[in-house]
Order: structure tokens, then C-alpha cells, then sequence
């Protein structure tokens, strides 16, 4: 008898603790309840802890830039895609102000197309597109040397290397990439603007 009772017991302790962990379906949003996170909190990298360098040499850290929503780009000077950098300037001039910056890294791995140093790339730039936002040091988006910060960016869905100039990737106010545009989709195209304005609204 006393161990039926004991059995009786734990039955009862385990529906209680069942029954009170397990929200209403009344009450509680059923994606809430299964903790299902969202790609910014779950899926896709932060790129905060990352260090890059100026065309000058100087070291910066990405977390500098915490607070300002970000476009990252590979760009080069001869590609077909370089006309990219009016509509670039474009949108960095209308929304600057507001916490937005453009970040470029000229990358030479596609088709030798960004052979210059980076003061011939500056110049290229500043006299053909009249560029004011940020040039960074000429890196590797590919292989064996590519730049840890792309090792990182890559990992944004969908995965995989990049695989022309002009890829954009979008990251947030607090250092997580948000979205990956492929090369042909224009700097000004409606859903990069629309979510670059959505995440500066944040």
C-alpha cells in the first residue's frame, strides 16, 4: 500500500510540474512557448569583435560602429558592376545623418578586377564617383586568406563564399548581418532601402 501510494505521489508531482510548465494555448503564442528565435538571434553572425584596417593602416575595431545600421561591400574599380558606386553615394548622402554608413573593401580575387594600390583606388574613386564614405584596406574575400571579417560575413544565409564584387551585406545597430544582396541587385533597389530605413526605425 505504501508504495502505491509513494507511486501515486510522484504521478501527482509530475503532473503538477507538466501541467504548470506548459503555457495555455489561450494565453501564450505557440512560437513563443517552442523559443523559436529569430535568424538575428539564432542564425546569422555578429561581426562586433572584428578588426579591419583603413587604407591607411590603421586598425578599427567594428564594435566602434555600434549604434549605426551598416552596408558592407566588396567593390572593385573595373567591374561591370563599379557604376554601383554613384547609387552608393547616393544613399549614404541621404542617410548619414541618420546612423547610416557605407563600409567598401576593394577585393582583386574576381576576374583581376581591382588591381590599383589604395591610393590609386582613393583617387579612382573621389575623381569618378565623387566617394565619401568609408574605403578600407584592398583584401581577400576567398580562400585560404580571406579576411576573417568575411569569413565571418559569409556565414549569412545564404551561406557560402561570395561570388562577385559588389555583394551587400546588411548589419544592424548591434553588429548582427541581417541580410546578404547579391552583386546585381542595385544599391538603390526598393527592399535594401526599405530595410535599411526599417533598421535605422529601430
Amino acid at each position: 500500500m505504501l508504495k502505491n501510494l509513494i507511486l501515486m505521489i510522484g504521478l501527482l508531482v509530475l503532473i503538477a510540474v507538466t501541467g504548470f510548465n506548459k503555457p495555455s494555448s489561450k494565453n501564450v503564442n505557440q512560437s513563443s512557448y517552442y523559443l523559436m528565435k529569430s535568424p538575428l538571434e539564432s542564425d546569422n553572425p555578429n561581426i562586433s569583435d572584428i578588426s579591419v584596417k583603413t587604407m591607411e593602416g590603421n586598425d578599427v575595431v567594428l564594435s566602434d560602429y555600434k549604434g549605426k545600421v551598416l552596408l558592407i561591400v566588396n567593390v572593385a574599380s573595373n567591374c561591370g558592376n563599379t557604376p554601383q558606386y554613384e547609387a552608393l553615394e547616393r544613399i549614404y548622402e541621404k542617410y548619414k545623418d541618420k546612423g547610416f554608413e557605407i563600409l567598401a573593401f576593394p577585393c582583386n580575387d574576381f576576374g583581376g578586377q581591382e588591381p590599383g594600390t589604395n591610393t590609386e583606388i582613393k583617387e579612382f574613386c573621389k575623381t569618378n564617383y565623387n566617394v565619401t564614405f568609408e574605403l578600407f584596406d584592398k583584401i581577400k574575400v576567398l580562400g585560404v586568406d580571406k579576411s576573417p571579417l568575411y569569413a565571418k560575413l559569409i556565414q549569412t544565409e545564404p551561406a557560402g563564399d561570395i561570388k562577385w564584387n559588389f555583394v551587400k551585406l546588411l548589419v544592424d545597430k548591434s553588429g548582427n548581418v541581417v541580410e546578404r544582396y547579391r552583386s546585381k541587385v542595385q544599391p538603390e533597389d526598393p527592399a535594401i532601402i526599405s530595410q535599411i530605413e526599417n533598421l535605422l526605425s529601430q
